[in-house]
């Protein structure tokens, strides 16, 4: 028996993206992107909310003592890009202890380091400065806003080449099974266009049109 994150990670952030359109919910982190294109992640997220430092200025990086493997590091500055809040000991630090990536509402920087080990990363760019003495931990699992998605702890996070979607706890399992439907209904037009069929009678025979509206069944 496959488990949910398994079953999510076959999938393509498109399919789910057209899934949680189906059902009005917001999942898709808009302006986020890879550092590699071909990098996959999923996991369910471990929160954390940075803000300006105080004086003296806080800690920027303890929590990944608490972070467990497979979960996905979701990390909220504020869309800060003037500093940086991951860089190669948390990269080496993740992957060393088989956590499974990181969203970053933010920048990041040492990326070599993230290239090397093959780590995933999703951001907003990368940048070199460091966010020590800048920002600092406000808050561990609590609500974030990541590409204009609260990301509540614990949401499901799936990222591949075209960027990240979060899918949240209360309709996951809803989104899911839409999500396979488009699927194998998507792979049905593929396989009828190999075969012969046009586009558009292929589309209509399995109501592609349809397959992200709230209407369709």
């Amino acid at each position: 028996m496959s488990t949910i994150e398994e079953r999510f990670g076959v999938l393509g952030t498109a399919t789910i993206s057209d899934a949680l359109d189906k059902i009005k919910r917001p999942g898709s982190m808009h302006g986020l992107a890879p550092l590699k294109d071909g990098q996959q992640m999923v996991g369910r997220a471990f929160t954390v909310r940075y803000v300006a430092a105080g004086n003296p200025p806080g800690t920027v990086g303890d929590f990944i003592d608490d972070v467990k493997p497979g979960q996905v590091v979701v990390i909220d500055n504020d869309s800060r890009t003037d500093c940086t809040v991951w860089g190669d000991i948390l990269t080496a630090t993740a992957h060393n202890r088989g956590i499974a990536g990181t969203v970053i509402e933010g920048v990041c920087r040492d990326t070599i380091r993230a290239l090397t080990l093959g780590y995933s990363i999703y951001s907003r760019g990368r940048f070199m400065r460091t966010g020590k003495d800048r920002v600092e931990v406000a808050e561990v699992e609590g609500p974030v806003t990541i590409g204009g998605v609260k990301v509540q702890p614990g949401d499901m996070i799936v990222g591949d080449s075209d960027g990240v979607v979060a899918i949240p706890q209360d309709c996951e399992l809803e989104v899911l099974e839409i999500a396979e439907m488009i699927e194998e209904r998507e792979e049905g037009i593929l396989q009828a266009v190999l075969a012969g069929s046009t586009i558009a009678e292929a589309r209509a025979k399995f109501g592609y049109h349809l397959l992200q509206r709230g209407d369709s069944k």
